[in-house]
Protein backbone atom coordinates (compact mmCIF):
# COMPACT_ATOMS: atom_id res chain seq x y z
CA UNK A 1 0.00 0.00 0.00
CA UNK A 2 1.10 3.55 -0.72
CA UNK A 3 1.91 5.58 2.24
CA UNK A 4 0.18 8.99 2.23
CA UNK A 5 0.00 12.10 3.27
CA UNK A 6 -2.84 14.72 4.02
CA UNK A 7 -1.78 18.51 4.24
CA UNK A 8 -3.62 20.60 5.90
CA UNK A 9 -3.23 24.55 5.18
CA UNK A 10 -4.26 26.93 8.27
CA UNK A 11 -6.33 30.31 8.17
CA UNK A 12 -6.84 31.67 4.69
CA UNK A 13 -4.66 29.04 3.54
CA UNK A 14 -4.95 26.83 0.65
CA UNK A 15 -3.32 24.05 -1.07
CA UNK A 16 -1.45 26.65 -3.57
CA UNK A 17 -0.42 28.58 0.23
CA UNK A 18 2.93 28.93 1.06
CA UNK A 19 5.78 26.04 0.77
CA UNK A 20 2.12 23.36 -0.29
CA UNK A 21 3.47 23.27 -3.39
CA UNK A 22 6.89 22.37 -3.29
CA UNK A 23 6.46 19.92 -0.78
CA UNK A 24 3.68 18.15 -2.58
CA UNK A 25 5.82 18.20 -5.59
CA UNK A 26 8.55 16.70 -3.65
CA UNK A 27 6.44 14.40 -1.99
CA UNK A 28 5.06 12.98 -5.71
CA UNK A 29 8.32 12.62 -6.62
CA UNK A 30 9.04 9.92 -4.08
CA UNK A 31 5.70 8.21 -4.31
CA UNK A 32 3.67 9.42 -1.81
CA UNK A 33 -0.10 9.97 -2.48
CA UNK A 34 -0.65 13.34 -1.66
CA UNK A 35 -3.85 14.55 -0.24
CA UNK A 36 -4.51 18.52 0.41
CA UNK A 37 -8.39 19.22 0.18
CA UNK A 38 -9.04 23.21 0.57
CA UNK A 39 -10.14 23.55 4.01
CA UNK A 40 -13.64 25.02 3.96
CA UNK A 41 -14.26 28.93 4.59
CA UNK A 42 -10.70 28.84 5.53
CA UNK A 43 -11.75 32.39 6.40
CA UNK A 44 -13.34 31.29 9.79
CA UNK A 45 -11.88 27.98 10.25
CA UNK A 46 -15.09 25.97 11.63
CA UNK A 47 -14.43 22.73 13.50
CA UNK A 48 -16.81 20.87 12.83
CA UNK A 49 -16.55 22.02 8.77
CA UNK A 50 -12.88 21.30 9.22
CA UNK A 51 -13.57 17.55 10.63
CA UNK A 52 -16.07 16.78 7.93
CA UNK A 53 -13.11 17.70 5.23
CA UNK A 54 -11.03 15.19 6.65
CA UNK A 55 -12.88 12.71 7.50
CA UNK A 56 -14.00 12.79 3.89
CA UNK A 57 -10.68 12.75 2.42
CA UNK A 58 -8.75 10.21 5.11
CA UNK A 59 -12.06 7.15 5.29
CA UNK A 60 -9.38 4.60 6.07
CA UNK A 61 -6.35 5.82 8.35
CA UNK A 62 -3.73 3.19 9.12
CA UNK A 63 -0.10 3.56 9.99
CA UNK A 64 0.64 4.62 6.24
CA UNK A 65 -1.02 7.44 6.47
CA UNK A 66 0.84 10.97 7.77
CA UNK A 67 -0.26 14.29 8.14
CA UNK A 68 1.14 17.55 7.78
CA UNK A 69 -0.07 20.62 9.26
CA UNK A 70 0.14 24.78 9.56
CA UNK A 71 -1.01 26.75 11.96
CA UNK A 72 -4.67 26.00 12.83
CA UNK A 73 -4.55 23.27 10.37
CA UNK A 74 -1.99 21.48 13.47
CA UNK A 75 -5.56 22.16 15.57
CA UNK A 76 -7.44 20.67 13.12
CA UNK A 77 -5.23 17.25 12.84
CA UNK A 78 -4.99 17.41 16.33
CA UNK A 79 -8.73 16.86 16.82
CA UNK A 80 -9.38 14.76 14.12
CA UNK A 81 -6.92 11.97 15.75
CA UNK A 82 -8.50 12.44 18.85
CA UNK A 83 -12.02 12.07 17.56
CA UNK A 84 -10.85 9.13 15.15
CA UNK A 85 -8.59 7.16 17.60
CA UNK A 86 -6.57 5.71 15.33
CA UNK A 87 -3.36 4.53 14.57
CA UNK A 88 -1.62 6.47 11.78
CA UNK A 89 1.90 6.61 11.11
CA UNK A 90 2.87 10.29 12.23
CA UNK A 91 2.46 14.08 11.93
CA UNK A 92 4.36 17.07 11.11
CA UNK A 93 2.90 20.08 12.94
CA UNK A 94 4.60 23.71 11.53
CA UNK A 95 3.51 26.77 13.61
CA UNK A 96 1.47 25.00 15.38
CA UNK A 97 -0.26 26.37 19.03
CA UNK A 98 -2.47 24.78 21.76
CA UNK A 99 -4.01 28.09 23.27
CA UNK A 100 -5.08 31.18 23.42
CA UNK A 101 -1.38 32.90 25.27
CA UNK A 102 -0.11 31.93 21.93
CA UNK A 103 -2.28 33.72 19.31
CA UNK A 104 -2.13 37.43 19.29
CA UNK A 105 -5.44 39.78 20.11
CA UNK A 106 -8.11 40.65 17.60
CA UNK A 107 -9.16 38.73 14.58
CA UNK A 108 -6.38 35.74 15.07
CA UNK A 109 -8.09 35.45 18.15
CA UNK A 110 -11.83 35.06 17.22
CA UNK A 111 -10.78 32.99 14.79
CA UNK A 112 -8.95 30.36 16.87
CA UNK A 113 -11.13 30.76 20.18
CA UNK A 114 -13.49 28.44 19.09
CA UNK A 115 -11.43 25.95 18.09
CA UNK A 116 -8.92 26.52 21.52
CA UNK A 117 -12.11 26.00 24.16
CA UNK A 118 -12.21 22.14 22.70
CA UNK A 119 -10.80 20.05 25.13
CA UNK A 120 -7.74 17.76 24.25
CA UNK A 121 -7.43 14.54 25.44
CA UNK A 122 -3.51 14.26 24.76
CA UNK A 123 -3.34 10.79 26.00
CA UNK A 124 -5.92 9.29 23.57
CA UNK A 125 -3.93 12.21 20.57
CA UNK A 126 -0.30 10.49 21.78
CA UNK A 127 -1.97 6.73 21.41
CA UNK A 128 -2.57 7.18 17.68
CA UNK A 129 1.14 7.40 16.98
CA UNK A 130 4.46 8.09 18.37
CA UNK A 131 5.80 9.92 15.73
CA UNK A 132 5.50 13.66 15.88
CA UNK A 133 7.41 16.31 15.01
CA UNK A 134 6.86 20.37 15.33
CA UNK A 135 8.50 22.97 13.61
CA UNK A 136 8.80 26.49 14.98
CA UNK A 137 10.68 29.45 14.05
CA UNK A 138 12.35 31.79 16.40
CA UNK A 139 11.07 35.20 15.39
CA UNK A 140 6.90 33.78 14.93
CA UNK A 141 5.01 36.55 15.99
CA UNK A 142 2.04 34.73 16.45
CA UNK A 143 3.01 31.54 18.03
CA UNK A 144 5.55 31.91 21.17
CA UNK A 145 8.91 29.67 20.53
CA UNK A 146 9.44 28.79 23.96
CA UNK A 147 5.72 28.07 25.20
CA UNK A 148 5.07 26.30 22.30
CA UNK A 149 7.74 24.10 22.07
CA UNK A 150 7.53 23.00 25.81
CA UNK A 151 3.99 22.35 25.20
CA UNK A 152 4.46 20.16 21.93
CA UNK A 153 7.57 18.52 24.01
CA UNK A 154 5.25 17.94 27.24
CA UNK A 155 2.00 17.21 25.91
CA UNK A 156 2.44 15.39 22.64
CA UNK A 157 5.68 14.28 23.33
CA UNK A 158 6.64 15.71 19.51
CA UNK A 159 10.17 16.11 18.64
CA UNK A 160 11.15 20.18 18.30
CA UNK A 161 12.56 21.63 15.05
CA UNK A 162 13.34 25.08 15.08
CA UNK A 163 14.39 27.32 11.84
CA UNK A 164 15.61 30.60 12.25
CA UNK A 165 13.85 34.06 10.81
CA UNK A 166 11.22 31.85 9.29
CA UNK A 167 7.82 34.12 10.72
CA UNK A 168 4.75 31.72 10.25
CA UNK A 169 6.38 29.81 7.72
CA UNK A 170 4.62 31.50 4.84
CA UNK A 171 5.17 33.35 1.53
CA UNK A 172 4.98 36.46 3.24
CA UNK A 173 7.89 35.67 5.63
CA UNK A 174 9.98 34.60 2.17
CA UNK A 175 9.05 30.71 2.61
CA UNK A 176 8.00 28.76 -0.16
CA UNK A 177 10.19 26.11 0.67
CA UNK A 178 10.71 24.27 3.77
CA UNK A 179 13.49 21.21 4.10
CA UNK A 180 12.55 20.44 6.97
CA UNK A 181 8.94 19.37 6.68
CA UNK A 182 9.97 16.93 3.92
CA UNK A 183 12.87 15.85 6.17
CA UNK A 184 10.80 15.13 8.64
CA UNK A 185 7.98 13.39 6.65
CA UNK A 186 11.03 11.05 5.47
CA UNK A 187 12.26 10.48 8.79
CA UNK A 188 8.75 9.83 10.53
CA UNK A 189 8.09 7.25 6.99
CA UNK A 190 11.17 5.72 7.15
CA UNK A 191 11.99 6.06 3.77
Amino acid sequence: MKKRVILVHGWEGDPQSHWFPWLTNELNNRDFDVISPVMPNSEVSNFDEWISALMEVTPVLNEETYFVGHSIGCLAIIHFLQKNNKKIGGAVFVAGYFDLTDVVIGREREVTEPWLQLPINFEMVRATSNKFITILSDNDEDVPLDITKEKFEKKLHAKVIVEHNKGHFTEGDGVTELPSVLESILEISQL
